[in-house]
């Protein structure tokens, strides 16, 4: 679940903090991220190390840690040197990945649930037992934004929108499918329908940079339940459809201010062709 890139980050910024050099490899002696050449014998070292029963040792200079997730060996670090202070560097490295799984896992499980959430793949007690379980309030605004993005260049815009909502742990942002993001956005005490086209508003600024209006924005209302949360998803993906057809020059798009686009797009097919 974490990026080879985030293990990169994590031991680049403990090596310029200590100088002491760190390599985290899978159970197969392969490299995921280092601050420094591996000899190639060092795979070797790693399946002899996999294989044993200890939890750290000092192997060819290398003091060698594993990382656990729930008893499954995920990691190996490695901290280049054999003296105490690459040791006690080494432990902190592995200390610190091995809360990172924990960290990815615990959001990995939200997004999951998120997802069935909003594609109503939950029975009713399900979604409450499970909110309990990972500490989601069942009982708080909401409001889903629905982000369609066509611009090629904006290959991870799934992230760089994680990064914008850095400040809101409270909000969850996912995906259903390769062109569109899903924000479900608490809304707080005090803020208005105004305050919350604002924001996407604000958003959409900041992700079409290269003025092409590519970026589309749609919100469904406002609900009060979790359980509620799928039905505003539904409205925002109306509301980006209709938008489309009616409101083409708009690229932030409310369901509650559809208007008749919102009555004709549901009229069916053979009565809308009567008056064609």
């Amino acid at each position: 679940m974490i990026s080879n890139q985030i293990l990169q980050n994590t031991i680049e910024g403990l090596t310029a903090i200590t100088k002491i050099e760190l390599c985290v490899l899978d159970t197969e002696g392969k490299v995921l991220a280092s601050t420094f050449e591996l000899k190639d014998e060092i795979e070797g070292f790693v399946l002899d190390f996999v294989n044993s029963p200890a939890d750290s040792q000092v192997i060819h200079g290398c003091q060698f840690f594993k990382v656990f997730d729930e008893r499954q060996l995920e990691f190996v670090i490695l901290a280049k040197g054999d003296n105490d202070v690459a040791f006690m560097i080494g432990k902190v490295a592995a200390f610190q990945i091995q809360n990172l799984l924990v960290a990815y896992k615990e959001r990995f499980d939200k997004d999951n649930f998120i997802k069935n959430l909003l594609l109503d793949n939950l029975l009713l007690v399900d979604i409450y037992n499970r909110s309990k379980k990972l500490h989601i309030d069942t009982d708080v605004r909401r409001i889903v934004f629905l982000l369609e993005m066509n611009n090629e260049k904006e290959l991870n815009g799934l992230e760089v929108v994680r990064t914008i909502y850095t400040g809101r742990p409270k909000d969850f942002i996912t995906a259903v499918d390769e062109k569109n993001i899903i924000i479900v956005r608490e809304v707080r005490e005090g803020e208005t329908y105004e305050d919350l086209m604002k924001a996407a508003q604000m958003l959409f600024e900041h992700l079409d940079t290269d003025k092409s209006g590519r970026v589309k924005i749609a919100l469904g209302t406002i609900v009060h339940e979790i359980k509620e949360v799928s039905r505003s998803y539904k409205e925002a993906r109306m509301a980006l459809d209709v938008g489309k057809i009616f409101y083409e020059n708009r690229s932030v798009v409310a369901y509650s201010n559809l208007g008749i686009g919102r009555l004709i797009y549901q009229l069916p097919i053979p009565l809308c062709k009567m008056f064609i």
